[in-house]
């Protein structure tokens, strides 16, 4: 564990490797990193920005910058990411995920691996998604997710996102666990949801858990527990 910090490392910029649980959002992970680090340097402001949403539910890598580093944000953001997690079939969430209640129920004992494997074959390359309404892109100056909330309709146009690889490693009905390779905006519960289109038994994304952005591995990563820790050691020292 590195005890050699100092405020003019984060100052001239640090890239961070975080490895998000679950229930937290991304700028909780933000704030509370930029908070331990203004508090324990007794700064008056520190800039601290993350290199890509991860979804409350979802668990796994995040970079996230500080000072000078942040500049250098939109380069990182860029970067493919790679996901594993499970889709469970048979019913849909307004969400795509659990985040809502699931709705919409249907069987699904009738789906065959070989019709899973045709499914997955319309997910392969350069494909057009749709975000989820509860999202945070911004139409018309207001968040996707204050029209769902609200219950006012709204028009969310499809975008080119695109798959590198997807992989289906388990089956064990109603769950497909699977591994992901995507670009940049790439959202997976869309993806759930739309897998469940295809086998005209509705989905929803259960699990998501990042495991790389570019070359960079959750397996380098610290926790925030762990990170906080590192300061309150050294303070003890």
């Amino acid at each position: 564990m590195d005890l050699n910090h100092t405020s003019e490392k984060f100052i001239n910029g640090k890239l961070l490797l975080i490895n998000k649980p679950i229930n937290w959002t991304s700028f909780q992970v933000v704030n509370k990193i930029r908070w331990t680090l203004i508090n324990f340097f007794g700064l008056n402001a520190l800039k601290v920005g993350h290199c890509g949403t991860l979804d409350p539910l979802a668990t796994g890598l995040m970079l996230v910058c500080t000072g000078k580093m942040t500049k250098k944000i939109n380069d990182y953001t860029s970067l493919d990411k790679s996901y594993n997690g499970k889709i469970r079939l048979g019913a849909t969430t307004q969400s795509y995920d659990l985040e809502t209640t699931p709705e919409n129920f249907k069987s699904f004992n009738h789906i065959t691996l070989n019709e899973i494997e045709k499914a997955k074959k319309n997910f392969q390359g350069t494909v057009l998604q749709k975000p989820p309404i509860y999202s945070a892109i911004k139409k018309n100056g207001k968040r996707l997710y204050q029209y769902a909330r609200s219950g006012e309709k709204i028009e969310i146009e499809s975008r080119k996102v695109k798959i590198n690889s997807f992989e289906i490693n388990d089956v064990k009905l109603p769950d497909l666990s699977f591994l992901i390779s995507c670009s940049k905006g790439t959202y997976i519960r869309s993806l759930a949801n739309d897998f469940g289109k295809v086998l005209k038994c509705g989905a929803h994304l259960v699990e998501l858990h990042r495991c790389k952005i570019g070359s960079f591995s959750v397996e380098n990563s610290i926790t925030i527990e762990k990170f906080i820790e590192q300061f309150k050691l050294k303070k003890e020292l």
